[in-house]
């Protein structure tokens, strides 16, 4: 395990460094015509006018606070399976609403929190964790290999499996 730790210091290291030296480059180059390009929001694509959090630990700190229920997306920018899962839930007013009373966290990398892959690391997955900070591992998807997946064709599955989210924190409260 220890070897692990130094290993990941020593990977953040690197990453740390190529950030820099991508900084340092960019200041030497003023190009003008150039235009800017938006910076990736936090949604990254799951719903613009949605409050995200940055990091899993503040998510759960915010879950915890606020009384909230946490639901996180795992996804990967190149997956067809997130994009197509992304658009409809962007495009989809009763989700977008409904998402405003929760805690929102989209991932494009593992966590080292192995509740957050009861049953592997497939993307995209969606989990959903109570103020308590308990894993929901009971609010699933309807494929049996992969507990927590969704595909588009799920989008009211989704939409009851949030309200399941929403509701049994009333009742657990």
């Amino acid at each position: 395990a220890m070897e692990k730790s130094y290993m990941s210091i020593f990977l953040l290291l690197i990453v740390i460094s190529c950030v820099l030296a991508k900084d340092a480059g960019k200041k030497d180059t003023k190009d003008t015509t150039a235009k800017p390009k938006l910076p990736q929001t936090l949604s990254r694509g799951w719903g613009d006018q949605l409050i995200w959090t940055q990091t899993y630990e503040e998510a759960l700190f915010r879950a915890k606070h606020s009384q909230k229920p946490l639901m996180i997306i795992h996804h990967l920018e190149d997956c067809p399976h997130s994009q197509a899962l992304k658009k409809v839930f962007a495009e989809n007013k009763d989700i977008q609403k409904l998402a405003e009373k929760f805690i929102l966290l989209n991932l494009v990398y593992e966590t080292t929190d192995k509740n957050l892959a009861p049953d592997g690391q497939y993307v995209p997955r969606i989990l959903f964790i109570d103020p308590s900070l308990t894993v929901r591992a009971d609010i699933t998807g309807r494929y049996s290999n992969r507990l927590y997946a969704y595909e588009p064709s799920d989008i009211s599955l989704l939409h009851s499996n949030m309200q399941k989210a929403l509701k049994l924190l009333k009742t657990e409260l």
